[in-house]
């Protein structure tokens, strides 16, 4: 490792080190300590970061201990995407179905970046080499996504030995600008069930929108996902206790058992009655509503509004009805306490916010528990 002396003007630039210790290095130029460890036919070369030779000998300590627990086997020339799979595998049993999904579409592409080298031989460059490449032609949510797959599959591998150190510790997310929420008003929302359950005016057309109409409604009174919404059945809904079960879909503490509005009671004993369903039958009928939404939006000149928008317009209204942020939260299957629904409905719709802003007075008001007495009663209860 130590450089040597000549004449030529290439030599004379490189950096000459001094043997110091068994595996310890100073460079002339600046004195700083650097290590030089060897183990399975591979050599680490790595700064200490300091000019303090007691603290370069511990922090040679540490790293003899951490290339001591190096995996020096085949596993060690897995290549990115293998390890991420082992990882993905050990954490499957306590994710949803959709994030695994997600997590298998992260790893694809960042398999598709890191091609089939060994994991061991990437390195931080690398890492700062997919975000340059892959940082500005993603959204935000996605490129997060993707680093916290990445950054997991790389603590994996440090954990079993496989690499040294994670290459990707320093990369930061990108900041996630909130996309605005499109939330229809009451008025908005009776005008699209009323155009989707017409459909247009054939009694066919009416029959098969039916359908679409009746989920809209259902996401709109419960606040359920999608997903939620076409899992739930007839034995899910309880008459007498006016309780609904919604079974979660992002985990399983996010199954819940909530009151039930009066517009969703109305609503589902108006189904039941129609149809006369047995415990077992989906309350909705089909798994999608998106088709026939479209169109109603199109043709009444409204955004187009989504499944989820539907889900937000009952957090929305439940909040502009005086209901508490927690108590919405639990009813939304939130296990944080409100913090999230808080964050996404923390803004109103401003014909609310100016209907509320009416109710504020910095005028002198006696305590809403004080009733004054008249003054007779006074001058009695005295005497």
């Amino acid at each position: 490792m130590t450089g040597n002396h000549d004449n030529g003007s290439a030599a004379a630039q490189q950096p000459v080190f001094h043997k110091v210790a068994e595996n310890l290095y100073r460079l002339e130029s600046s004195g700083g300590y650097y290590a030089l460890v060897k183990k399975g036919g591979k050599q680490f070369r790595r700064s200490l970061k300091t000019k303090d030779r007691k603290l370069a000998d511990r922090r040679l300590q540490e790293l003899k201990t951490r290339i001591g627990g190096l995996t020096i086997t085949e596993d060690a020339n897995l290549a990115f995407d293998a390890v991420a799979k082992r990882w993905l595998a050990t954490n499957q049993h306590s994710l949803a179905p959709r994030s695994c999904t997600r997590i298998e579409t992260c790893i694809k592409n960042l398999a598709a970046f890191f091609k089939q080298t060994a994991v061991r031989n990437l390195t931080a460059r690398d890492c700062e080499q997919w975000v340059v490449q892959r940082g500005s032609n993603t959204a935000a949510q996605t490129f997060a996504h993707e680093l916290n797959v990445m950054k997991s599959t790389f603590n994996y591998a440090v954990r079993h030995g496989l690499i040294l150190a994670n290459p990707a510790v320093e990369i930061r997310r990108r900041r996630i600008t909130p996309a605005k929420i499109e939330v229809p008003t009451r008025d908005q929302f009776k005008k699209l069930v009323a155009q989707i359950r017409f459909s247009d005016g054939r009694k066919e057309s009416q029959e098969k929108a039916k359908d679409g109409a009746d989920l809209v409604e259902f996401l709109a009174y419960s606040g359920a996902r999608l997903g939620e919404a076409v899992a739930v059945r007839w034995r899910d809904v309880n008459f007498d206790s006016n309780m609904i079960s919604i079974h979660g879909t992002k985990t399983e503490s996010s199954d819940r058992l909530i009151p039930m509005t009066g517009a969703l009671r109305l609503f589902l004993g108006r189904l039941k009655e129609e149809a006369q369903p047995k415990p077992e039958h989906p309350i909705v009928k089909i798994q999608s509503s998106k088709k026939c939404l479209q169109t109603a939006c199109r043709r009444l000149g409204f955004p187009h509004f989504t499944h989820h928008d539907f889900r937000h317009f009952f957090a929305t209204t439940c909040i502009e009805s005086g209901v508490d942020i927690p108590t919405i939260s639990r009813w939304l299957g939130h296990n944080d306490g409100g913090a999230l629904a808080m964050k996404t409905y923390g803004h109103l719709r401003q014909e609310h916010s100016v209907a509320m802003i009416k109710r504020v007075s910095f005028d002198e008001v006696a305590p809403n528990n004080v009733v004054p007495l008249r003054e007779e009663a006074v001058i009695g209860a005295s005497s």
